[in-house]
């Protein structure tokens, strides 16, 4: 299941294969990326996107008043791919051409990987920038339904938020507390349909995808189909593992290629106050039986690491290796990066350097246990990102809006989290 992630060249088609021009799009071009020729993003509200990373201030079209392929060829996803076809950076991709500065692999270098194979589908493309409509990879966020208020998410990724945003804001959201895609409730879903056979992955996320009815219905017609080579992909909080009942699990077992990332960014009482309405026990006990019931399928922490976590990741990712719940490569390193007041880069000197102390600890720890250094490279791009600039401007604010969560969720994140003790005391002006 594992793969080197670190690797450019495409999983399913070799250089030599290739022509030159390809070559130099899929590795030596810093703009291009195979998605905008393939897929299409939505947020639960239809705002939707060349891709979930994204900025999601540069929405290219709107899901809820327009067809997929409408958007797929509309004037701003053309600029986006004559753009890349140049070697031009688009505005819409700054997450990702920010992240390769810092040595990640970004979903950039990751899609060109994955989806090389597919790349005669820019011969097609016109002066213009059109492209031949065909989606290959579905990433469609159908609700904002979930059981959880993590503190770096909000209403538009949570329907849990919504009262809490009420506190904060002393009034509600524009929107409704349960948002869904689509100008009708089937739309996206006959739209989906005409497409299905050509599909070779689906990304679930949400909200929560494991309690939403849409991801069930899209698992029944690929069973239905015997399309057991498509490739699922999840982002969840690993809170809930079944839906009325059907076990999700057995469900996985059917497909070739399950890759479950588990968004976990700290254990204990620290993951609890992180993602609100974890049940810590209840997680383990998860992955426990996932090892029992599913352990071909591909699982992974994703941990979004921002100020908050940046010590204590370390010790929860040596923790679950020790206790065999994960091997020491199955850990993404995934910087947070909004809320800009959630950072790690918002850290006083002092405190990064305690950082980059224990990151260096943990790669020298690492060594002989991530071969394909998929975790270790992770926490290296950590090391750079926090020293590459200075976001103490927002500490003030992290300070403010840390307490305001504390106040209205009868929370206290310096007895959580003991480390930044010192933090508090010496910078908290608030």
């Amino acid at each position: 299941m594992a793969y080197n992630m670190w690797d450019k060249e495409p999983e399913k088609l070799k250089f030599d294969q290739m022509s030159k021009k390809h070559k130099d799009l899929l590795v030596e071009n810093k703009s291009f990326c195979m998605l905008p020729w393939m897929h299409l993003h939505a947020f639960p509200d239809g705002r939707a996107y060349p891709c979930c990373f994204a900025q999601d201030k540069h929405p290219v079209g709107d899901l809820n008043k327009n067809s997929i392929a409408e958007v797929f060829n509309n004037d701003k996803m053309q600029t986006i791919r004559k753009n890349m076809l140049a070697g031009v950076k688009n505005k819409e991709c700054v997450k990702c051409y920010d992240q390769e500065q810092s040595g990640f692999f970004s979903l950039r270098h990751s899609s060109n990987k994955h989806f090389g194979h597919n790349i005669k589908l820019v011969d097609s493309t016109t002066t213009e920038g059109a492209a031949k409509f065909i989606i290959k990879y579905w990433d469609i966020r159908f609700s904002n339904l979930c059981n959880f208020a993590c503190r770096s998410c909000g209403t538009w990724f949570s329907s849990n938020w919504y009262e809490d945003h009420i506190k904060v804001t002393g009034s509600p959201p524009k929107h409704a507390k349960i948002m869904r895609v689509g100008r009708s409730s089937n739309d996206i879903w006959k739209q989906m349909l005409e497409h299905f056979d050509n599909v070779e992955q689906f990304y679930f996320a949400g909200g929560e995808p494991i309690i939403m009815e849409e991801h069930y219905r899209i698992l029944k017609e690929l069973d239905k189909r015997k399309m057991y080579h498509v490739r699922l992909i999840y982002n969840t909080n690993f809170s809930k593992t079944a839906f009325k009942d059907i076990d999700v699990f057995k469900l996985w077992n059917k497909f070739e290629s399950v890759s479950v990332g588990a968004s976990l960014d700290a254990e204990g009482s620290r993951g609890e106050l992180m993602r609100k309405g974890t049940k810590w026990d209840e997680i383990v006990q998860n992955r426990k039986r996932m090892i029992e019931v599913c352990p071909n399928v591909d699982f992974y922490i994703s941990a979004t690491v921002g100020l908050l976590n940046s010590l204590h990741v370390v010790d929860f990712h040596k923790n679950w290796v020790e206790q065999k719940l994960i091997k020491a490569m199955d850990f993404n390193f995934n910087l947070l990066q909004y809320p800009d007041w959630q950072r790690m880069d918002l850290l006083p000197n002092e405190f990064k350097e305690q950082v980059k102390e224990k990151y260096n600890k943990h790669i020298q720890w690492l060594k002989d246990k991530d071969p394909l250094t998929r975790a270790s490279k992770g926490f290296e791009s950590g090391v750079d990102w926090i020293f590459r600039r200075d976001n103490s401007k927002f500490l003030p604010l992290f300070f403010k809006k840390t307490k305001l969560y504390d106040n209205i969720r009868k929370e206290n994140t310096v007895d959580v989290f003991p480390e930044w003790k010192d933090l508090f005391k010496n910078y908290d002006k608030s």
